[in-house]
């Protein structure tokens, strides 16, 4: 067998392969698997096999993949390489996508293809599945490709099956194995902890494995997100360059390998992380991974980043063509001090602030073991008679009466040690028998494996909406990890943090099943659990307890590469010492909200914040809906921008931050714009000025050429750090 592989230009990668006897009547199938811009191609060999032969820049007409020129090159290790799914036990010596224990014990596995299928789900999306099975064992995996053609998005995933005599154990068990060629490889992925989250870091991968992964189980996300880049041949930049996206859609440990193999190519392989993890899997029952979704762009960042959102927005987020609502939070205001009269001063408060939702956080719940701090109550979900005597009902009638609507806090999948619960039920308590307990935030995480557990946990959330029909908002928290993993209830071990996973959103099912269209916030603590995997039930999520306005600019900011704004819940706080001007216009940069004491601002402050409301809703279809297009960096310009075009290019909205505070720090040069039209004329003036503050921004009329050519300087300066410049067509 010959093999050899090459890069023919940037915008293409070519992996070609030419097999013993192939030529023009050979018996090979090929298998073209198109977006509009891009292709993959898998070949099924002689030998049954199915290889990833191409990934890249869709060509002219589908037989040319199959007439990719023959140049060969001896491969010594045989077609090992670029399998579409690596097993392991056999002749391959690479990193595994698959690798099992059957039932007789032995542990090899090799997978030879049986068929394929290709269904039109709709105009823009396609399935790909290919059946591929062992042959000795009784063993199957289905390979699916899931093309959004407009979106140049796929989503990759594998559904394994046997029916074999006894139990077949799952040791590894991917989503996905890609194969990519070319000159080099730059890897931008991310680490963090509470209130640093998304910290970016850029490196250039060579020979060997590098691993991404969480080993949390619950609040998987914190340490590092299942989110990254590769460039290819350069690290890419925002507007150029060759890159693919990954984003794993789960939402518990998950595995990333890039792996440079001998020959100077990179091996993707993505999914659930195996780690204590051995799968036992039951003839005859079919094992879903987690959907690995990934796009590639020849024209740079941007591009890619686009492409996940617009992708997002039509077939992921929950609502993520609709609208969404702003709110004012009490957390800061109050956190667990409060009762009827504070609450209804702050709803109040809310709908003279102008947002549409009062958010009550935590604190509410809890009679035996008061929730007067994160020590007691969770797990005990009643209301507490005696900081609300009069119950939820008459604070979403109150509410009513102020015409805002209401919302609140829960953390059903947690439980505090000092509550009820835990007393009733230490069997649903995941820890280590016999070993001392170790707590987060002084709570255990309820074993939601468990059946009993999940249908406690949809009862506390169904029991809200079923005694308060008007809640219009749940803010779902998350807030530890998971120490001691054990489960009372699993008699296999391995599988518990794959079904813990599955238990939640079997939970989550459940209540969109009942609720498809409440609005819910998903929290945890901060970036703890940001993935597609959970945000198809979710309309948002919150990035990051860190609320300091230019903390939040670098976090919002690398966010933005992997999600649409809309999805970014942001609030202004007291964090920090900017001004409110500063905090809000930062806010706005995704959906808007509020925490903070409404009642001690200054009349100007006020004013300021409901003018910046208006401003918000004028341009909130861009905002939620358009393009985002990212002009200068935070991390090399003193001021970052990033601007939000609608649809028909008829409205935009430019943000600018100063982030930089050393002397004479600012927008010294003219920030070109993109996304406009060329040949339409556009109004550019400042928006969201303080009340009496004039702006050194001068009002005027431009094409779409000149702002994208030439450009316009913000005036962002020292007492100036914040710049919002609207765009309107005429």
């Amino acid at each position: 067998m010959n093999f050899f592989v090459r890069s023919f230009s940037r915008s293409v990668i070519i992996v070609l392969m030419t097999l013993k006897g192939f030529g023009a009547n050979a018996q090979s199938t090929v298998i073209p698997i198109e977006t509009k811009n891009n292709a993959i191609v898998l070949r099924v060999g002689d030998d049954k096999r199915l290889s990833m032969v191409y990934f890249g820049g869709k060509l002219a007409n589908n037989t040319e993949y199959a007439a990719v020129p023959k140049v060969t090159k001896q491969d010594k290790y045989d077609n090992v390489y670029n399998s579409a799914y690596t097993t392991s036990g056999t002749h391959n010596l690479l990193e595994p996508a698959i690798e099992v224990t059957h039932a007789d014990g032995n542990k090899s596995l090799e997978l030879q293809y049986v068929d394929h299928t290709v269904t039109k789900i709709n105009d823009d999306v396609s399935l790909l599945s290919i059946r591929l099975k062992d042959s000795l064992y009784n063993f199957e995996v289905t390979l699916n490709y899931q093309t959004y053609y407009n979106e140049n998005v796929t989503e990759q995933w594998s559904v394994i099956t046997h029916h074999e005599k006894k139990d077949v154990v799952l040791n590894k068990y991917a989503s996905a194995n890609l194969y990519i060629q070319a000159d080099s490889y730059w890897l931008n992925h991310y680490h963090g902890e509470w209130a640093q989250e998304m910290r970016a870091e850029e490196e250039q991968l060579n020979h060997g494995i590098k691993t991404l992964d969480s080993k949390l189980g619950s609040r998987a996300d914190i340490f590092q997100p299942p989110v990254f880049m590769v460039s290819l041949n350069k690290p890419a930049g925002e507007d150029e360059g060759l890159v693919l996206y990954g984003n794993l859609e789960w939402s518990g440990n998950f595995r990333i390998d890039l792996e440079v193999d001998p020959t100077n190519n990179l091996r993707l392989i993505a999914g659930m992380n195996n780690y204590a993890a051995n799968y036992t899997l039951k003839a005859g029952v079919a094992f879903e991974t987690p959907k690995f979704v990934y796009t590639l762009s020849d024209k740079g960042k941007g591009e890619a980043s686009r492409n996940l959102q617009s992708w997002a927005r039509k077939y992921k987020v929950l609502d993520g063509q609709g609208p969404r609502l702003t709110l004012l939070n009490n957390w800061e205001s109050t956190y667990f001090d409060f009762n009827n009269d504070k609450l209804s001063a702050l709803l109040k408060d809310t709908k003279d602030l102008g947002v549409d939702l009062f958010l009550l956080d935590d604190g509410w719940f809890g009679n035996k073991y008061p929730r007067n701090g994160d020590h007691a109550g969770l797990g005990d979900w009643e209301v507490n008679k005696a900081k609300l005597p009069l119950g939820i009902p008459f604070l979403t009638k109150t509410a009513k009466q102020n015409g805002v609507k209401f919302g609140i806090w829960v953390e059903p999948e947690m439980v505090n040690p000092k509550s009820e619960l835990y007393e009733k039920h230490p069997d649903w308590v995941v820890k280590q028998p016999n070993r001392p307990e170790f707590y987060m935030r002084n709570q255990l995480v309820l074993d939601l494996s468990n059946p009993a557990v999940q249908n406690f946990v949809f009862g506390v959330v169904d029991k809200l909406f079923v005694e308060n029909p008007e809640l219009a908002y749940i803010k779902w928290d998350c807030n530890a990890l998971m120490y001691n993993a054990y489960s009372p209830y699993q008699k296999n071990q391995g599988n518990f943090y794959t079904d813990y996973v599955r238990g939640l959103y079997s939970v989550l099912d459940r209540l969109r099943a009942k609720y498809p269209k409440v609005p819910m916030m998903l929290c945890s603590g901060g970036g703890g659990r940001v993935d597609y995997g959970a945000l198809k039930y979710f309309t948002e999520f919150w990035p990051s307890d860190n609320t300091e306005p230019i903390e939040r600019v670098f976090i919002q900011w690398e966010y933005s590469y992997f999600y649409p704004a809309l999805t970014s819940s942001n609030h202004v706080t007291d964090w920090g010492k900017q001004p409110i001007k500063f905090r809000t216009d930062v806010a706005m940069m995704g959906k808007l909200g509020f925490d903070i004491v409404v009642s001690k601002l200054k009349p100007e402050e006020l004013a300021y914040c409901q003018g910046a409301l208006k401003t918000y809703k004028e341009f909130s279809e861009a905002i939620w809906h358009g393009e985002q297009y990212r002009l200068q960096d935070p991390k090399t310009n003193d001021v970052a921008s990033i601007m939000y075009v609608d649809s028909a290019k008829n409205n935009a909205i430019m943000f600018n931050y100063l982030v930089n505070q050393r002397y004479q720090a600012g927008s010294h040069l003219p920030i070109r714009m993109k996304g406009l039209q060329e040949d339409k004329m556009y109004e550019v003036s400042e928006v969201n000025m303080m009340p009496g503050h004039n702006s050194s921004f001068a009002t005027a009329t431009y094409s779409g050429k000149f702002l994208m050519t030439v450009g316009l300087n913000p005036d962002a300066r020292s007492g100036r750090n914040s710049v919002l410049i609207a765009v309107r067509g005429k």
